[in-house]
Order: C-alpha cells, then sequence, then structure tokens
C-alpha cells in the first residue's frame, strides 16, 4: 500500500497525508497534473471521479464531480493558488454544486501537494489546512481519512502502466474492509470486446462457466439501468454439482467504461450485493476492476470461501482463449 501515514492536527488546523512510490518525482507531477490520469485514482472505490474542468494556471479551477454506485453525484472544485513544477502544487479545495460552484455552508481547505525524491522512487505529502477545528473535525467525520487512503493507493496502476501493474499477475483479490473487495484482471485485448463479452448473453455463455464441466443454462440480460437480469449455471454430464444462479438489477451504466448491479443469489435469502464493474484500456489491454459491496464480513468471507476467485480466473482464462483469439 503506498499510503504510510494520514494523520489531523487539531491544534495545527491540518490533515497530513503521506505516501511513497517507486517512481521519480516527475512521474507523480504528471499524474497529479492530468485531468484524465487524475480521475483513474482521485475518488475513492466506488466513486470514481471525472474531471470536468482543468485550468492548470495560478487562479485557474478544475472541476469534478464523482459518481456512486447508485448514480449518486458529489462535486468538488481546486483554485490553484501555487505551481512549482514538478516540485508541487497549491490549490483551495471545496465541495461543489451540479455547476461546480463551491456550496456555501459547506468547508473550503488549501491543499498542499509537494513531491520529492526519495532513494527508494518519490514521496507525495499532501497537507490540507482547514479555516477552523470545525471544518477539520466536519471533514474527518465525513471520511476523509478513509476516502484518500483508499483513493491514493489506487495509484500503482497509473504509475506503473497496467502492463507492468498487472500482466501475468493473473485475477488479484484486495480486501479493503469489511463489507468492500476488489478484484483485477488484465485481460490482452480491446475494451469494447471486452466489455461486450460482459454483456452479450450470445459471449457470455463462451467463457463465463468458471470450471470446465459447466454450461450457462439461463442467459437474460438487460443492461439498461432499471433493467432485470437473470443467469444461471448447470453442471454437465459426468460432472458432480448442482446447479445454481444469480439475478438482480442494473443501477449504472456508461459503455464502455462502468455498469453497475447488484446481484443476489437466486431461490435463496442470502442478502444482495452490490458489483460495480469498470473496464479501463491502455496499449491494446484491459483491466477489469470489479468492487463488490457486501452487507457485511461474515457474508463476504463465506462467499471468498466458496473459490470465486480462482473460478473467475478460468473463466477470464476462457475469454482470452476462446473470445478474443
Amino acid at each position: 500500500m503506498p499510503v504510510t501515514s494520514v494523520e489531523s492536527d487539531a491544534e495545527a488546523l491540518t490533515m497530513t497525508l503521506v505516501a511513497d512510490f517507486p517512481v521519480g518525482p516527475e512521474r507523480l507531477w504528471a499524474v497529479f497534473t492530468d485531468p484524465r490520469q487524475l480521475e483513474r485514482f482521485w475518488g475513492p472505490p466506488g466513486w470514481p471521479a471525472t474531471f470536468d474542468a482543468f485550468d492548470f494556471r495560478v487562479g485557474g479551477q478544475a472541476k469534478y464531480h464523482m459518481t456512486s454506485p447508485q448514480g449518486e453525484r458529489a462535486g468538488g472544485a481546486w483554485e490553484f493558488t501555487a505551481i512549482d513544477e514538478p516540485r508541487g502544487f497549491g490549490a483551495i479545495d471545496s465541495f461543489a454544486d451540479e455547476n461546480g460552484d463551491p456550496i456555501e455552508g459547506m468547508p473550503s481547505m488549501r491543499m498542499v501537494f509537494t513531491f520529492e525524491a526519495t532513494p527508494e522512487g518519490s514521496r507525495l505529502t499532501n497537507v490540507s489546512h482547514f479555516a477552523s477545528a470545525d471544518a477539520l473535525e466536519q471533514v474527518v467525520a465525513m471520511g476523509a481519512v478513509e476516502g484518500s487512503t483508499l483513493a491514493m493507493n489506487q495509484l500503482d496502476a497509473v504509475l506503473l502502466g497496467l502492463r507492468e501493474f498487472a500482466q501475468g499477475k493473473g485475477t488479484q483479490l484486495e480486501i479493503l474492509d469489511d463489507q468492500h473487495v476488489r478484484i483485477v484482471r488484465l485481460i490482452d485485448g480491446p475494451r469494447a470486446l471486452v466489455w461486450r463479452a460482459h454483456v452479450e448473453p450470445e459471449l457470455m455463455r463462451q467463457w463465463m462457466l468458471g470450471p470446465d464441466g459447466w454450461r450457462m443454462s439461463v442467459s437474460e440480460v438487460d443492461v439498461s439501468v432499471g433493467g432485470r437480469y437473470r443467469i444461471a449455471w448447470e453442471p454437465e454430464a459426468g460432472t458432480e454439482g448442482e446447479g445454481f444462479g444469480f439475478d438482480g438489477e442494473t443501477l449504472l451504466i456508461d459503455e464502455p467504461r462502468r455498469i453497475v448491479q447488484t446481484e443476489h443469489m437466486t431461490g435463496t435469502d442470502y442478502p444482495s450485493t452490490t458489483n460495480d464493474l469498470s473496464f479501463y484500456e491502455e496499449d491494446g489491454a484491459t483491466l477489469v476492476t470489479l468492487l463488490i459491496e457486501y452487507p457485511d464480513a461474515t457474508t463476504r468471507d463465506m462467499v471468498l470461501a466458496t473459490g470465486m476467485v480462482d473460478g473467475m480466473e478460468q473463466s477470464f482464462e476462457r475469454m482470452e482463449r476462446v473470445v478474443l483469439a
């Protein structure tokens, strides 16, 4: 994990985040001053950011919004106050409305980003200065420490490039907290086709099968917002096991970048999960990221114990072999 500490200081009215990376300060600078790269990590998991404006000059503004799995939006705005390439920059950070204007009554903070060389690469120090203890306490209570930690810990994939970060590593699982896990897999193929493989029943039946010896017996998919889906599998002759399936609803769709759906095991009273699936393409490869929200740690551990991640890896291997070949 890149983030080494996040500390708030009630006397100094500051919150300080420190993170270390295996790249030089120039690479950090490039990531933090390019809105398309910022979008890949600035929002915490489940709340990806979209920068609608980015005027990088003293006095210029950046405006962005983050979108939750349920489609809720939260906005932010920066006004740049200092630029010292490639050592760092400063900005006033405000909560913003749908037009990107600061929300009256919500705290603003003065952010200072510093990038410095270390023997191993570089260190990011982000200090946020608050006008009052109440403002600091309000932002911390809103989850700023946890959110900023989760957001910055997404930077590795951006800094290293997709192939260096994930190629040859198979399906990787990261437990984020009691309710959230992140699963990533690099697919050697274009995003448009990987997207289609996840939403078109005729393609899904070719690869989304888990271990050999199973077939998809039901594939009814409506990926429009509010649309329902139902998928089921059954063992082929000579394979042990009982059929099972899932059903759910599409909550959000941003083709071909993101789709969010609920998932419930058909015919059971098990609680549903929220599955937030995103796709990012670079150099002809697509990083598939699945963020799953469970109702609690017990359900999370029960599902992971089924061998789900191994089954996903077998399916992804089949996708590359059959659909993308």
